[in-house]
């Protein structure tokens, strides 16, 4: 089978999966009573209006790591070098034990600094395999070689980006598109890297993810939960370290390449900063719950909940087109362009939005 059906088969296996899944758990959960009420939410954050089942990231899991294992069992996955080998384990272990710890989350409701403490050592262990940053670029400087460094800011780059995507997670819809969109762009320039494996796994979140929004997007009928957060966020994190910054040493563009994922991936990495200094200017916990997100801006500016969600779609696909021009693709810049006219449309009409309600 030629290397690109491998890829389109892991999309579409991951998308059949979760749309056959994920009504089956959405019943088992109502059955079981394993919802999110929006009737316990102290701090008023939360959207929805009645009580929703928050396990759909079992089906994007379940999706994804299907995919995965009939695409390994047709040998899509080719002939690994031993180290490659270690590093696509240590990506899709890494995913499943982040799983795990969202799961836990959703059923029996850890407390921050467990989940924190969990997450490191999962971050850890994915780095002592390969899942690593080696390298830091300077602007108008060569790559600078990070040697034992390397450690805490994998993990701080792993650990952050589950968090972050666990984070956006507040309207229907919008973390399962913007990881969906993120997931494809990730795609493609795996691809163009010769990352063929890391290409596959982001093929199958795409999939599945992309497919969890026939039961997510507004209104929803299903949540994903952290358990689907957290997997979504970390496998992101892990295709970005090993298919696109692993590559920077020996790439034509290898600045550009480090940075590649960091700009794919920037609508949620600024959201959380942006948050995090916020609540640590006023001596606030970074992890308290609040409303500072970009998308409880815009609702608060009047924009509508779709509107909102599908100009952060925009927004996410637009980072993904200047990643796309930077990474010198045939026709990147071209899709830049596109995206930059789409955001442009979609943020008039959110302007006149905000703009009809506050006259």
């Amino acid at each position: 089978m030629p290397g690109e059906l491998y890829h389109l088969a892991a999309f579409f296996i991951a998308l059949a999966v979760v749309w056959w899944s994920t009504p089956i758990i959405n019943r088992f959960g109502r059955k079981q009573g394993l919802v999110d009420n929006p009737k316990n939410d102290e701090n008023n954050r939360k959207m929805h209006q009645r009580p929703m089942v928050r396990l759909g990231g079992v089906s994007i899991f379940a999706g994804t790591i299907t995919a995965l294992l009939l695409v390994w069992v047709f040998g899509g996955f080719g002939w690994l070098p031993p180290n490659k080998e270690w590093e696509i384990w240590g990506v899709t272990l890494g995913g499943v034990a982040f799983f795990l710890i969202g799961l836990a989350d959703d059923l029996y409701n850890l407390s921050p600094m467990r989940r924190l403490i969990l997450q490191t050592v999962v971050a850890s262990c994915a780095w002592g395999v390969g899942v690593r940053i080696d390298f830091l670029s300077v602007p108008f400087a060569d790559l600078i070689q990070l040697g034992w460094f390397s450690l805490p800011i994998t993990v701080i780059w792993l650990v952050g980006m589950a968090n972050a995507i666990n984070w956006i997670d507040g309207l229907d819809g919008l973390a399962a598109g913007g990881c969906g969109i993120s997931a494809v762009v990730m795609m493609v320039l795996t691809l163009f890297m010769g990352q063929t494996a890391a290409a596959l796994i982001a093929a199958a979140l795409a999939g599945a993810a992309l497919g969890f929004l026939r039961y997510n997007f507004n209104p929803a009928q299903i949540f994903m939960g952290d358990g689907g957060a957290y997997f979504m966020g970390f496998t992101l994190a892990g295709v970005g370290a090993v298919g696109l910054v692993k590559v920077a040493a020996v790439a034509t563009v290898a600045v550009t390449a480090v940075l590649l994922p960091f700009v794919v991936l920037a609508v949620p990495i600024v959201d959380m900063s942006a948050v995090i200094i916020s609540r640590l200017s006023q001596g606030k916990s970074p992890f308290s719950a609040d409303k500072r997100h970009l998308h409880h801006r815009l609702i608060q500016a009047g924009i509508s909940h779709r509107l909102t969600v599908l100009f952060i779609y925009a927004l996410t696909l637009w980072v993904g087109s200047i990643a796309l021009g930077l990474s010198n693709i045939p026709s990147g810049w071209g899709f830049a362009i596109g995206a930059t006219i789409l955001l442009g449309s979609v943020g008039w009409q959110a302007w006149r939005k905000s703009r009809k309600i506050r006259n």
